[in-house]
């Protein structure tokens, strides 16, 4: 107490561990800002996307790494008790640098993630739950850490979150279940990011992200559906994206009764053939095929043109254009469309 009221009545006695703070800061700023310019000249020539992750990273926390520097050396060159200088301020500045520390793992074990999680084989699709995890597993680690430099034991506390788990749990269930299920939905790898699904409820569209909590799914009209992840793992789905994403796709053409099948069939194969060529999404092999089905119509004959598409949301703009090049193609071919016909007999000589 002595010392710092002698500081309060003479500050000249801070002028050196001022001048310690202010150089010391701007020395380790310097350099902060040498090798940040070289790593930043690196990824630019190299392209390196560790580099660029780890770069950003960086910019941040060194700047308070120097600053926790400057006050450290201050302090030590400062008349301060030792209980100070020894104890409270190293504590206090290692707390501040973990957390810190902390932080930038936290984001680039996110930035990791997100840059490489689909490349490795067998690992979680990158998701905002995959992130979220990434993010959490670093920042126990963490907390973890900070705990052991501060000298507090971790095993009273896991003792009593353990205890306190089961209250927690049955607190927490309707959010719990969402986490588990999704989880199972991302490891399960039967619903990936951009696969395009429909569920038994009659929703569909693009899975464009798998969270803690919910299912993102983009329809074709570009609006976003919330799905709880408990529903999801319940619900019936079909994935038009596994086991592959091609996928088969038909239309059906109506031609009169006095039309030759064998000509209006090789007509139909012959122009989805054709198009196969120039309109995207349309595959030449497996080879489009056409049948009578389903055949006998009330007032014409019922054809059905097979072909394969890329994807599935391809399929309308491919009918489209099948659609048009048929019509017209009938129409050259002298083959009117059919309209439906009915006749009426009138019985005059019936008596009344």
């Amino acid at each position: 107490m002595q010392t710092f009221r002698a500081l309060a009545h003479e500050p000249r006695l801070l002028i050196a561990p001022g001048i310690v703070l202010v150089a010391t800061f701007a020395i380790a700023y310097l350099v902060r800002s040498l090798i940040l310019r070289g790593l930043r000249a690196w990824v630019k020539r190299t392209g390196s996307r560790p580099g660029h992750i780890l770069c950003a990273a960086l910019s941040g926390p060194t700047t308070i790494w120097a600053l926790i520097l400057s006050v450290h050396l201050a302090i030590q060159s400062a008349p301060l008790p030792p209980i100070v200088t020894d104890k409270y301020a190293p504590r206090i500045l290692i707390a501040l640098w973990i957390a810190s520390f902390t932080l930038m793992a936290m984001r680039t074990a996110g930035d990791l993630v997100r840059a490489y999680g689909s490349q490795i084989p067998g690992a979680l699709p990158v998701t905002t739950l995959t992130t979220t995890l990434a993010e959490l597993t670093a920042l126990v680690l963490g907390l973890l850490l900070l705990l052991s430099a501060e000298d507090v034991h971790v095993t009273p506390i896991l003792t009593a979150l353990g205890v306190g788990g089961l209250a927690v749990a049955l607190a927490m269930q309707d959010t719990l279940s969402n986490l588990f299920a999704g989880f199972y939905i991302a490891v399960a790898g039967q619903m990936r990011l951009n696969d395009y699904i429909k569920l038994s409820s009659g929703e569909e569209g693009y899975v464009s992200d798998i969270g803690w909590r919910s299912t993102a799914i983009r329809s074709l009209g570009n609006n976003l559906v919330i799905v709880p992840n408990s529903k999801l793992a319940q619900t019936i789905v079909t994935n038009y994206h596994l086991p592959v994403q091609r996928m088969s796709s038909s239309l059906q053409v109506n031609v009169p009764y006095d039309a030759d099948p064998d000509e209006v069939e090789g007509l139909l194969v012959e122009i989805a053939t054709a198009g196969a060529k120039d309109i995207p999404g349309l595959l030449a092999e497996p080879a489009p095929s056409a049948s009578l089905d389903p055949g006998f119509g009330e007032s014409s004959l019922g054809f059905t043109l097979n072909y394969q598409i890329a994807e599935f949301s391809q399929q309308y703009g491919i009918r489209h254009q099948l659609r048009k090049r048929i019509l017209r193609r009938l129409r050259e071919e002298g083959i009117a469309v059919p309209y439906p016909t009915r006749e009426i007999h009138l019985d005059r000589d019936r008596p009344a």
